[in-house]
């Protein structure tokens, strides 16, 4: 039975910053960021946003045409999680208004829960216990770095949605073709609900390795299959975008590829994926599936059948090297979305106030009652927000969320 997606969608939000003039403010040089780190613009999300807005503000359009009852699952990956112990998939079924026998729950893996999360969806399936129901995988994700550690201008956040089924449009997926490696690391965590931390070069080495231990382990179960003819492109895990062509330099070194080379089969197999990416900043587990967009979206050469690699990593650590195949109607299911509109209108944020948002956000992080304002901004929610149906966060009152439609 062919199972994979058969539905995707990414939502970015309302808001991006210049992620050179970012980084510039915080002591980087801007020709580094723009040639190595190749990032462009980062998301920047709003107070009266978080996982669980992003999560259904995602999911709620893939819905159009969908009878809820269809869906028995839904899994949420995300390491932003607003409760430590209630799953944001709760609020998310609530909102979405699936059906109350549908399970739920939360995964957490770093940038890995998203593929974590697509992956149990797949096995449900591939199990058949419930013949023709479906299943709904959403990665949700924003940065919490304070402005003084210097790297917030490769952060960001977005949520991308999959509906998951035996009528894969989108992307055939075989559970079976995968590879992975796993090891206890701290390289880059969240030890508090307001703090995140990152040994970069520790985090630089463990993916590295965490993507040739997995690759190794691909070999093992396909030995037969040949990687520099196999795939038509290859998608790695962005954690920002220029470490995409570090990890396609070091699994072609494995075959004696020399430096002209990487970078033509890097620029040729690769750098399309990143359509997207360049304008996000990091999307932690909704990486390679912002990836999968970005090259649906603008890869003019893709066509149904073309088998793609997929690797992705989160830190802590996990690895997952796998295969997957170009649906039937990829192509047009992805560019009928619109999503080069949907970053074009997203409000460029000075740096004041940019900064202004990441301080606010601060004052609420584990406040039993704190209600969302956005001083100085308000012409911006009436502008972006009012009127769209857009979930937003109300407020919190003695610690219980209360959410509702823009």
């Amino acid at each position: 039975m062919p199972i994979g997606i058969e539905k995707i969608n990414l939502y970015a939000g309302r808001f991006a910053t210049d992620a050179v003039e970012l980084a510039q403010l915080r002591g980087k040089d801007p020709d580094y960021v723009r040639d190595q780190v190749m990032v462009q613009t980062r998301s920047v999300i709003p107070v009266y946003e978080d996982a669980v807005t992003l999560a259904v503000n995602a999911a709620r359009p893939l819905l159009t045409g969908i009878d809820p009852a269809e869906i028995e699952l839904l899994v949420v990956g995300t390491e932003s999680a607003v409760d430590f112990s209630k799953p944001v998939s709760t609020w998310v079924q609530r909102f979405l208004g699936l059906g109350a026998n549908c399970r739920n729950f939360e995964v957490k893996h770093a940038c890995y829960s998203g593929t974590a999360a697509l992956k149990t969806a797949l096995f449900w399936l591939t199990a058949n216990v419930r013949p023709g129901k479906k299943a709904l995988v959403v990665s949700t994700d924003y940065s919490r770095m304070d402005g003084e550690e210097g790297f917030d201008f490769i952060g960001g956040g977005c949520a991308v949605a999959m509906l998951v089924s035996a009528d894969p449009r989108v992307l055939l997926i075989d559970p079976a073709e995968a590879g992975y490696w796993t090891g206890e690391i701290a390289d880059t965590f969240r030890p508090t609900s307001s703090v995140e931390r990152a040994d970069n070069q520790t985090s630089l080495y463990s993916y590295l390795d965490a993507l040739e231990g997995a690759f190794e382990h691909y070999e093992h179960l396909a030995p037969s299959f040949d990687y520099l003819t196999g795939f038509k492109k290859h998608i790695y895990h962005a954690p920002f975008p220029g470490m995409v062509l570090q990890a396609h330099r070091t699994l072609l070194g494995r075959f004696g590829i020399g430096k002209a080379a990487v970078r033509e089969s890097f620029e040729g197999k690769v750098a399309e994926g990143l359509y997207f990416a360049r304008r996000l900043g990091t999307a932690y587990g909704a990486s390679n599936f912002v990836s999968l967009l970005g090259l649906l979206a603008s890869a003019p050469d893709l066509v149904a059948g073309d088998r793609l690699s997929l690797f992705a990593y989160g830190s802590g650590c996990q690895g997952e090297f796998y295969s997957a195949q170009v649906g039937p109607e990829a192509s047009s299911l992805v560019r009928v979305l619109d999503l080069d509109r949907h970053l074009d209108t997203r409000y460029p944020l000075s740096i004041a106030h940019y900064e202004q948002i990441e301080r606010e956000r601060r004052r609420g992080i584990d406040q039993p009652n704190f209600l969302p304002d956005h001083p100085g901004l308000e012409h911006l929610y009436d502008k972006l927000y009012a009127g769209q149906g857009l979930l937003v966060l109300k407020g919190v009152s003695d610690y219980h969320r209360t959410y509702d439609w823009s």
